[in-house]
């Protein structure tokens, strides 16, 4: 979920029937007050969601509507139930503290049937939580106190959470961060090479096969037990965390359909993975590819400072580990899907997965050239 929008346009007939369907679920949620106006939120590439608007004791009340997309989650009752256990147990952690947390974390309605979700006639899964007010959210930033803020949200997300029983959650995707599994599934794509593209990308497969050995070690540490689950969010970028709209002050964490066992590693790494980049993540032109230190540390200063009390020793020293890895997992992916022939990421041009791919990989590459100060970064704050 995301909530920079504008209206669709579509042809009054197709208009019509949304809004009666979207009138009607709304309905199912209890929303008082009398229904105005929709809008469709377009960011975000896998759900569809609508921002609705009602009147109520004269003013104006605003919703976000969300139609899931079943066949990415198609297990979305799990989806839910770990999204709202963990809003409410974060709710209540809030609560302890200040008055309300209405702004602080997402709140899901409930239908008359006291359920999170509801499905329509059409096979559709939907579900709706209040809007939060005089927010904004920025899908890529200069400005390091929105990073750092991005930080802190995510570091508090990881805090509030530290004592959740994380063996309660579904695992609503599987293998999501095993990076074992994805050079696995990367060797099957080389072998098989269904489009015919191994031969003239050998330089970018042995590049990510150097990286074979760090990328891996946040999984294994884990598999070896030195390194806990915990509750993760498992999608940390920028534009999935709302800030204040005057003070730029971290609001709330969204888009939890991702969240189930994971590391603090991966969360802190695909943060710095888009955080941290210097660039787009179809850059061509590979000189302009590098990690960006200064956003590497106000990322890391936010993240850090706000789950320190929480973080062991292992944990702390996991985290540059974790941008290493993050950002080889998903070049490789990149890489594994052009083998494929473009089946799974949404190309806007030729060859856009194998730039993707090139990119991840020099800037994965960078990361390992300056894992020592990265480390140290964290260290500093750590202390």
């Amino acid at each position: 979920m995301v909530y920079l929008h504008c209206i669709a346009r579509k042809p009054k007939k197709d208009v019509d029937m949304i809004e009666q369907q979207i009138q009607e679920v709304c309905r199912r949620f209890c929303i008082v007050g009398e229904y105005q106006r929709y809008e469709v939120v377009n960011s975000g590439h896998i759900n569809t969601t609508y921002r609705v608007f009602f009147l109520r004791n004269g003013g104006i009340k605003d919703y976000i509507l969300q139609k899931v997309n079943t066949y990415v989650f198609n297990n979305p009752i799990e989806v839910m139930e770990n999204i709202s256990s963990v809003t409410e147990f974060i709710r209540k952690k809030i609560k302890e503290k200040q008055a309300t947390a209405k702004r602080n974390v997402l709140h899901y309605a409930k239908t008359a049937e006291n359920d999170y979700y509801t499905r329509t006639e059409d096979g559709g899964f939907w579900r709706c939580c209040r809007y939060i007010d005089d927010s904004i959210c920025y899908e890529k930033t200069d400005d390091l106190k929105v990073i750092e803020e991005s930080g802190i949200a995510f570091g508090e997300f990881q805090r509030y959470l530290a004592d959740y029983p994380v063996e309660d959650l579904h695992i609503v995707i599987p293998h999501f961060h095993n990076t074992v599994w994805r050079y696995e599934n990367f060797r099957t794509a080389i072998a098989e090479d269904v489009a015919g593209r191994a031969a003239a990308i050998t330089a970018e497969i042995d590049g990510y096969f150097a990286l074979e050995e760090i990328a891996t070690l946040p999984y294994r540490k884990q598999k070896s037990g030195i390194l806990p689950l915990r509750v993760t969010h498992n999608d940390t970028k920028m534009s999935n965390v709302l800030f204040d709209a005057r003070t730029k002050e971290h609001l709330s964490v969204i888009d939890l359909d991702t969240v189930m066992p994971g590391l603090v590693a991966f969360d802190f790494g695909d943060a710095i993975r888009v955080a941290a980049s210097t660039c787009e993540e179809d850059e061509k032109d590979l000189e302009k590819v590098s990690v960006d230190l200064a956003k590497f540390e106000a990322f890391a200063k936010g993240f850090v400072t706000a789950l320190k009390t929480s973080m062991s020793e292992a944990e702390k020293d996991s985290l540059a580990l974790g941008a290493i890895a993050m950002t080889a997992e998903c070049g490789m992916r990149f890489l594994t899907d052009y083998l494929n022939g473009d089946k799974y990421f949404r190309i806007h041009y030729p060859d856009q997965n194998l730039v993707r791919a090139r990119c991840h990989l020099v800037l994965a590459q960078d990361m390992v050239k300056h894992l020592d100060e990265m480390q140290k970064i964290i260290e500093k704050y750590y202390r």
